[in-house]
This record gives C-alpha cells, sequence and structure tokens, in this order.
C-alpha cells in the first residue's frame, strides 16, 4: 500500500470531531456473542432478561464495545490512517443498554496528542468515543489511546 494519502500525527487536529458509522444490532448476534464470551442469562433469554432491570434481550456491553470497535476500524481503514495500533483505553462506560434492534453510530473527539520521546518516530493521541444508538441516546462511552507514525519516519 502507498503512503500517498495516509494521515499521520502531523495530521492529527486537538478538537477535531467525527461522525460514522452504522451498525444494525441484530437478535441472532447478540445471542452468539452472548454464548461465546459472556453467558449471562439476559444476554441469552426473553424470559430471564425480562426479569432484569434490562427488560428484554440486552447485547453484553462487551459486545457493545466490540461493535465500536468495528466501526473504528472501519473508519481508520476508510481515511487511512498511518496506525500502530494502541495501547489501551479508559473510562468505559456503558450508559443504556443496547437491543436488538437498535442502530448504533460513533462520534469521536481528538482530546490530545503528543509525540513520544523515546520513539520519536511514533506519536499517540487520546479520543473521546461516544456511541449513541438510533435516538440519539448515548450508549457507550470510553477514552480511545491511539498510537501513529510521525510522516517520513
Amino acid at each position: 500500500m502507498s503512503d500517498e494519502g495516509l494521515l499521520y500525527f502531523e495530521d492529527i487536529e486537538v478538537g477535531s470531531t467525527a461522525h460514522f458509522g452504522s451498525y444494525a444490532v441484530t437478535r441472532e448476534e447478540v445471542i452468539d456473542f452472548a454464548s461465546k464470551y459472556d453467558p449471562q442469562p439476559f444476554h441469552l433469554s426473553d424470559e430471564a432478561a425480562a426479569q432484569t432491570h434490562f427488560g428484554r434481550l440486552s447485547a453484553s456491553g462487551w459486545h457493545t464495545c466490540a461493535m465500536v470497535m468495528r466501526m473504528l476500524v472501519d473508519n481508520i481503514t476508510e481515511r487511512r490512517q498511518a496506525g500502530l495500533g494502541s495501547p489501551g483505553l479508559n473510562e468505559l462506560r456503558w450508559l443504556k443498554p443496547v437491543y436488538p434492534g437498535d442502530t448504533l453510530r460513533v462520534e469521536t473527539e481528538i482530546l490530545s496528542k503528543r509525540q513520544s520521546r523515546s520513539r520519536p518516530e511514533m506519536g499517540s493521541f487520546e479520543s473521546a468515543v461516544r456511541a449513541y444508538n438510533q435516538d440519539d441516546a448515548l450508549v457507550c462511552t470510553m477514552t480511545s489511546i491511539g498510537l501513529i507514525r510521525v510522516r517520513g519516519s
């Protein structure tokens, strides 16, 4: 892949925002994910979920994160970033349940950036990541840390 058109550390602007993604949440995927990774009854059974504060089958919070991650990766692939992965995230919060039939979208805001002193060929940036459902209800927030190449390195 050519480096032409790639987004580098120097191109990231603190305060910039992006809006992207559309992820339709299906009942089958909610149950499949929960069966494999978070097999709590309210993620697997309508009857069990009806007995909880969820009121109905809901997606695992970890599934919500996976759906958000998919939209983030699709966005950075489309925008062609010189990304180098991530050392993690901070302040993960699940604010509202995600249900089958919901459609999720993502908004990001660049909070800060800095070039590495020990590895000047790379930089890092923090982004506020917010996921919303089709009713514009905020369902999940986190602060993501991204690593990215410095141009010419």
